[in-house]
């Protein structure tokens, strides 16, 4: 059975804005996009990049370092260099609290 993990508040990642959190010891990337809130592994597949520091476009987060694009509602990978997604947390937001189910 999936547990809830609160990770932050609402409040502290703003709408177009991303926030590392860590579930578990793993890296994971918030982002808000237009009030609703994604969570995906915080590693790009290609390098290890931080994609909690890439830019946001849409739905679209640019790794930093080398430039692949992820689609932060599914984790899907969209551009090389990388060749897998990354792994996708179902999130909840309970008055200001997000929390991740996982």
């Amino acid at each position: 059975m999936a547990e809830l993990i609160t990770v932050a508040k609402a409040s502290d990642v703003g709408p177009g804005q991303a926030k590392t959190v860590e579930v578990n010891g793993t890296p994971v990337a918030l982002f808000n996009i237009g009030g609703t809130f994604y969570a995906i592994d915080d590693t790009c597949t290609h390098v290890g990049g931080p994609l909690s520091e890439g830019e946001l476009q849409g739905t679209a987060v640019t790794c930093p370092w080398h430039g692949a694009q992820f689609d932060v509602t599914s984790g899907r990978a969209l551009t090389p260099p990388a060749a897998e997604g990354v792994k996708r947390y179902p999130v909840r937001v309970e008055g200001d609290e997000i929390k991740l189910e996982v």
